[in-house]
């Protein structure tokens, strides 16, 4: 298995359940490394590629297709797929920075483990997606979903930016629970590589974590 350390590049995830602060921790990060003129690419799945951004609204807005959840597995890892091609490896390779809102693990813990599709068999694709390539290091935002349900509310919106629900929003708590207890399993195999930071802190704490994190990779 190759990894994205045979690049001069480092890739950089960011995960966990919809609500738990990813976009308001990947703006801190980029910021900071704005300020000490860190090149980077800010990037996400699915919707970094005109492709992806197809996917996404398929795969986010389209209740009535009724997607299975094998086909929504193939979906996702379609969307990595180029991805990875177009987008991804060439930064790498290029020797810049990479930052995704989500990535290789996610579709573990969505389709692999709460989908019941089978983590094994989602990690085999997500590898064939990526070219071999996993991240450097992964983020997981760990929050109940309890908590994140109340975040997404559109009543508890006080800024007007949330995006309407997606079709994951609608999902029962059970589910999120299923995605939460996948991710952290995933992060007990992988210790080195992903590093879980409670997520019902203050957005400066988490921030100063994440900075802790990031600076030996730079």
């Amino acid at each position: 298995m190759n990894t994205s350390s045979a690049s001069t590049g480092k890739l950089i995830s960011f995960e966990g359940l919809d609500g738990a602060g990813k976009t308001t921790q990947i703006e801190l990060l980029t910021r900071w490394l704005d300020k000490r003129g860190v090149a980077y690419l800010n990037t996400r799945e699915p919707g970094g590629t005109p492709l992806g951004v197809e996917l996404r609204h398929l795969l986010f807005e389209r209740d009535e297709l009724n997607i299975t959840p094998l086909a929504e597995a193939f979906l996702f890892q379609a969307d990595r797929a180029q991805h990875f091609s177009t987008l991804v490896l060439p930064a790498l390779e290029a020797g810049t920075l990479v930052i995704t809102d989500r990535c290789f693990d996610a579709s573990i813990a969505y389709q692999g483990f709460a989908r019941n599709v089978g983590p094994e068999l989602v990690a085999k694709l997500s590898l064939i997606a990526t070219q071999g390539h996993i991240p450097d290091l992964t983020i997981l935002l760990d929050l109940n979903p309890e908590v994140v349900s109340r975040r997404i509310d559109p009543a508890n919106d006080q800024s007007g930016l949330r995006a309407a629900p997606s079709r994951f929003d609608s999902e029962s708590e059970v589910f999120h629970q299923r995605v939460r207890q996948g991710f952290r399993l995933i992060a007990r195999a992988h210790p080195a590589r992903i590093k879980v930071l409670e997520a019902a802190r203050t957005a400066a704490e988490i921030h100063r974590e994440i900075v802790g994190l990031v600076e030996p990779l730079l």
